[in-house]
């Protein structure tokens, strides 16, 4: 494809309903000449049909955070009131955008849908994500810095302060989202984290539902499981942690027993399969179809960084389900990837991929 034909194709992957006049005068030829370029598309197989949508295989849609993280490691005790000398550290992160990345590491075709600044920390994202996350449909806003997370941690690593500036996600709306309608009506699965507004969580499930799109809610923390739909009916795959379930439930979790009911719980909401992680003691999980179960988690001997084991197990869940594993296969290459993502230093293990996760599964 020459220049222009590359031009058309990206203006129309970020929004089918251009008018040709739009387009024209946006890549500021004739009409002509634009219609000319598009015939040539459309013989070529790039373009299928009216509203020219892209010829390309299912995407699986991300909608939610995307930040950048910051450790700062004091050298000793913090002193209040001064400068304290420390080592900082910097990764790109967000629950969205790592489930995403962890997916296209696996082989899918992820878009990410979030909203973000004009600014340095969106580039740092961008740069760590595209090779991986279609980012054709981040929503950029000039009055807003990117989603960031700063953290003070003493010698010994525990948390001394935390900072989280996530306000530009108040503007992840439905009205951002209904211009990708057509776009997201092809999706193959849609994940939702918790960083969205609860409006906007329960647009996208009466949408998934409408559309009979497969449908993942993802939490962040505990204080915003208030973002939860009161009705979870629509909902395939609900994947929590035991803070975030006691806070949904307002119930206490601490045996086997209580895991269990929990998931009931969840399941009697109309959540069609239900995970809740229980750290070194693994998953408690209940489907419409069966029993709840407990899984082990698979021993880790060297634990590197715990950041991003959970999006880990997320995506290597999905992707096994995606690929027709039944759930109790599929919740065990969560455990795989979970397990191997514990013991690198990276949010998402750069040796990720779907023969490499396969090869895990069969040494087990």
């Amino acid at each position: 494809m020459n220049e222009k034909e590359k031009a058309i194709m990206d203006m129309i992957g970020q929004n089918p309903f251009l008018s040709q006049k739009e387009m024209s005068e946006a890549l500021n030829i004739s009409r002509p000449a634009l219609a000319n370029l598009i015939s040539g598309l459309m013989k070529q197989g790039k373009i299928a049909g009216r509203a020219y949508i892209l010829q390309e295989e299912k995407e699986i849609h991300c909608i939610g955070g995307a930040n950048v993280d910051r450790k700062f490691h004091l050298q000793q005790n913090v002193q209040h009131g001064t400068s304290n000398p420390a080592n900082v550290t910097e990764s790109v992160g967000g629950v969205a955008r790592n489930i995403g990345e962890n997916l296209g590491r696996l082989g899918h075709k992820v878009r990410l849908f979030t909203t973000a600044g004009k600014d340095a920390d969106w580039q740092t994202i961008e740069t760590a994500s595209q090779g991986f996350i279609n980012l054709q449909s981040i929503n950029q806003l000039s009055n807003h810095g990117t989603g960031s997370y700063s953290a003070v941690l003493d010698p010994t690593g525990e948390l001394v302060l935390a900072m989280a500036n996530m306000g530009v996600y108040e503007e992840l709306t439905p009205a951002y989202l209904q211009r990708y309608e057509m776009i997201l009506s092809g999706s193959t699965l849609i994940i939702i984290d918790l960083n969205c507004p609860k409006e906007t969580v329960m647009f996208m499930k009466e949408f998934a539902l409408s559309k009979q799109i497969p449908f993942a809610i993802v939490p962040v923390s505990s204080p915003k499981m208030d973002r939860m739909p009161d009705d979870l009916q629509g909902v395939t795959w609900l994947i929590c942690n035991r803070d975030e379930a006691e806070t949904a439930l307002q119930m206490k979790i601490d045996k086997t027993e209580h895991f269990n009911q929990a998931v009931i719980a969840f399941l009697e909401k109309g959540v069609e399969n239900v995970v809740i992680t229980a750290g070194g003691n693994g998953v408690y999980v209940g489907t419409s179809n069966e029993d709840v179960f407990h899984m082990p988690a698979h021993k880790t001997s060297l634990i590197e960084d715990v950041t991003g084991a959970g999006d880990a197990f997320v995506g290597a869940t999905l992707h096994g389900w995606l690929a027709g594993m039944p759930v109790r296969q599929a919740i065990q290459a969560g455990l795989m990837n979970a397990s191997k993502t514990l013991s690198s230093p990276y949010t998402v293990r750069t040796e990720l991929s779907a023969t490499r996760l396969k090869l895990e599964m069969e040494e087990l």
